[in-house]
């Protein structure tokens, strides 16, 4: 029988390595997208692509859900619109999706994203599963999140919740805000330039959650990080190597504020060394575990 799995925010940065990667597999893939037409144009043919749950009704019984869904936290600054779309995107329905599959049958497995601001800001200090968390808007919006997605458990459901580092490749996220000013030889640090930065590749990431359908073990809480953070000046020293252009022009952290508020606190001045214990416990082997080879295949000509 067919393994079908429904991705939601599969039309996504993430979601766009993830279903080529699934249909490879032989998986059978939905995908929930509130534009299908759009959604076409970014993903591979031999998916579904649906816009509403009540959709599901006459295809294969769903086996598994990658739960991607999420309006972007970095870009703007916050304000409390902005807050309550974070909070509607995720905490929201990750629930409606619980309350669906409660009355239309609980999938097996349930991967639900969640992100590493779930602890909060932090300093050096190494950050595994159990690590302590500091109180944060971030802190408090993953936390939320995670908790609807426990929902599922009460359905019967394996849980995995990936806290998801800093999500590096070429095409999107962090590196397609970043590259225009590092192309121009104008990167360098944010602020002081200590914070940590924990990152992960995205082919890593979409392994880790290949694995997490498969293996029991990579149940509950997920660091989906490399093992190898850096601070914000390493990262940008490395980045300006990958493109052979000088990275030493420092944004100064007032400036951050002063565009970005609360968002710059959060998301750029503050940082985390967070570490994939329980991944390495149960043998999951990262490609790109360190910055330099990350870089390297990313820029690779």
């Amino acid at each position: 029988m067919t393994h079908h799995v429904l991705i939601t925010g599969g039309s996504g940065f993430i979601g766009q390595a993830l279903c080529p990667r699934l249909l490879a597999a032989g998986f059978d893939v939905s995908v929930l997208t509130r534009d299908a037409r759009r959604a076409a144009r970014a993903l591979p043919p031999g998916l579904r692509l649906l816009e509403s749950l009540d959709a599901l009704a006459d295809q294969p019984a769903v086996a598994t859900v990658v739960n991607l869904a999420g309006e972007p936290l970095a870009g703007r600054r916050w304000n409390a619109a902005r807050k309550a779309a974070f909070y509607r995107s995720r905490v929201d329905f990750t629930a409606g999706l619980v309350d669906y599959f409660s009355r239309a049958g609980a999938p097996a497995t349930v991967v639900s994203g969640s992100a590493i601001g779930y602890y909060g800001p932090h300093g050096d200090e190494q950050l595994a599963e159990d690590g302590a968390a500091v109180d944060s808007f971030s802190r408090r919006l993953c936390a939320a999140w995670e908790q609807e997605a426990l929902g599922f458990e009460a359905l019967g459901s394996r849980v995995t919740r990936l806290r998801i580092g800093v999500v590096l490749d070429r095409g999107g996220g962090a590196l397609a805000a970043l590259l225009p000013a590092f192309r121009l030889g104008l990167g360098g640090p944010i602020a002081s330039g200590r914070q940590l930065m924990s990152w992960i590749h995205r082919d890593d990431l979409v392994s880790l959650i290949l694995d997490a359908i498969d293996r029991e073990a990579l149940a509950g809480a997920i660091n989906a990080t490399a093992p190898g953070a850096v601070t914000n000046r390493e990262f940008a020293t490395a980045l300006g190597r990958a493109l052979h252009r000088p990275a030493r022009i420092t944004t100064p952290g007032w400036a951050m504020r002063l565009l970005f508020g609360e968002m710059a606190d959060e998301l750029l001045i503050s940082g985390q060394r967070v570490y994939p214990a329980r991944a390495l416990a149960a043998g999951f082997q990262f490609r790109y575990p360190d910055l330099a080879s990350a870089l390297g295949a990313i820029f690779a000509p």
